[in-house]
């Protein structure tokens, strides 16, 4: 007779069912393939469980309370990022991604490992709320889940839901108060503790000029600001970048588009019964790995408008590689994918090489029909020219944010035409390069830029949308991305 599943069994089912995907799509992150992308996640939720079955059985400190540790879904998070660091030292970098692997030998890393006061604030920030609180902030903020799904997660009343994510976020933002105040700081930045403290509680007040530009060259102090700034958008970025570290503004964004998919699908329910697809294209980052610094720098020049638009030379942009854009789990309505398994239609790199090949072949057709990748749409699915000579689609380009050397960008395009596959092509006029998008991968022929369909959004009803964000780097000017084409027909802008 076949054993029967013990209650510890039936809680790490359910612990798997709810926490995988959001492994899963950090590892792909962190990873050059689908197969070492499943490898490092199974790897790090071994490890992640273990960490979390000893932090629930370590016996009780003062007041009965247990030694504080991170939510799950953080907890195995940072168990990806622990796995990677030791496979790097094991002789298995080369199934990690490049800038991954300079990030982790950089001081920087060194922070999340190093003395207590030195590691970075939102981790720390989150490490000393109660188990539930920081549960209920991580899904809501970073997670990106209804309020309705997470108060049945939690199994909190739902009409009151609203209220406790606020108590939470202010007990969030009184523990990064005090752990700023607990950092080892210079006289500078000391001095500025308390004004930054008052700046940053109103959405109202102005920023003085000098602090302005401490913040802008002060790494601790821009973090700081981040966590105790709860209106203007910027906590889920620092929560993101200041736990997980390297890849977190992607891996935000990646969940915040997996969850819009589930919903945009008429499937929210299935938010409640197991995790969100990752739903994004695999974003890589900058040379340097868009490091928790520029991420929260970045977020504090949204929220408060302080950040100088001074020019600063970021160096040479990395190229797009042969693996960019490359989901594990591209189909909305998986949950586990196999262990080798890549989504119908996604190119092997090799072939996504040759496709960037062929495109910056041509300089006298600079949107090319992709070659080599068995996504790329086929000459049928282009629609023809409208009889009227009407535009067969129109274009909204918007500049999400922008920092002194880089920006986020989003792409929407309505199409008069049903698709069935799509490519967006177009250029820039100052040099920019991007180097990160979801949604769609890319690639990158001098100024002219071509994003082809996800697996899982290639279809287009006719007046429908198709939308997909990225991120570029730019030096000097900044002017808007023009001369918008979907499938080599050129786009009027909305």
């Amino acid at each position: 007779m076949p054993d029967l599943p013990t209650p510890q069994d039936a809680a790490e089912a359910a612990l798997f069912s709810e926490c995988w995907d959001a492994v899963l799509s950090y590892a792909d992150l962190c990873t050059a393939g689908s197969t070492a992308a499943n490898q490092l996640a199974a790897e790090a939720f071994s490890l992640g469980m273990r960490e979390a079955r000893d932090a629930d059985s370590a016996p009780a400190r003062g007041a009965g309370r247990r030694p504080a540790h991170l939510p799950r879904i953080p907890l195995l998070l940072t168990a990806v990022r622990t796995t990677a660091a030791d496979w790097e030292l094991q002789g298995q970098g080369h199934k990690l991604d490049p800038d991954l692997r300079l990030w982790l030998n950089s001081d920087k890393a060194a922070r999340y490992t190093g003395p207590p006061l030195q590691r970075p604030l939102a981790l720390r920030g989150l490490r000393d709320l109660q188990a539930a609180d920081a549960e209920l902030l991580w899904l809501a903020e970073v997670e990106a889940l209804p309020l309705s799904v997470v108060a049945r997660r939690l199994g909190l009343d739902p009409s009151n839901a609203a209220d406790e994510l606020a108590q939470v976020r202010g007990l969030f933002r009184d523990r990064s108060h005090r752990n700023h105040l607990d950092t080892p700081m210079d006289a500078q930045c000391r001095s500025y503790a308390r004004l930054l403290d008052a700046v940053t509680r109103s959405s109202a007040a102005d920023t003085p000029e000098d602090l302005s530009r401490h913040l802008a060259r002060c790494v601790q102090c821009a973090e700081a600001a981040a966590c105790l700034r709860l209106h203007g958008g910027g906590l889920p970025g620092a929560l993101a970048g200041g736990v997980i570290g390297w890849g977190g503004l992607a891996y935000l964004e990646r969940r915040r588009r997996a969850v819009e998919v589930r919903l945009g699908a008429g499937r929210p329910a299935s938010l409640d019964g197991g995790p969100p697809n990752p739903g994004a294209h695999k974003a890589r980052v900058v040379r340097g790995g868009l490091l928790v610094a520029a991420v929260l720098v970045s977020l504090l020049a949204l929220a408060v408008s302080m950040m100088p638009g001074a020019d600063m030379d970021n160096g040479a942009a990395r190229p797009s590689d042969s693996g960019e854009g490359q989901p594990v789990a591209a189909d909305p309505g998986s949950s586990f994918p196999s262990a080798t398994a890549r989504p119908s239609g996604s190119a092997e790199p090799s072939e996504t090489g040759a496709a960037g090949a062929s495109e910056s072949s041509d300089p006298e057709n600079p949107d090319p029909e992709p070659q080599g990748t068995s996504s790329s749409a086929t000459g049928g699915d282009d629609p023809a020219p409208g009889e009227s000579g009407s535009p067969l689609c129109s274009v909204q380009y918007d500049l999400v944010n922008q920092w002194p050397d880089g920006f986020q960008a989003s792409v929407t395009v309505t199409s008069v035409r049903a698709l069935d596959s799509w490519r967006v092509a177009w250029s820039f006029k100052d040099g920019q390069k991007v180097n990160q998008m979801w949604d769609a991968s890319f690639t990158q022929s001098g100024s002219r830029v071509t994003a082809t369909a996800a697996d899982y959004n290639k279809s287009v009803p006719a007046d429908g949308d198709l939308s997909f964000g990225f991120l570029a780097s730019w030096q000097g000017k900044n002017a808007p991305a023009y001369d918008f084409s979907l499938n080599g027909h050129s786009c009027t802008k909305g």
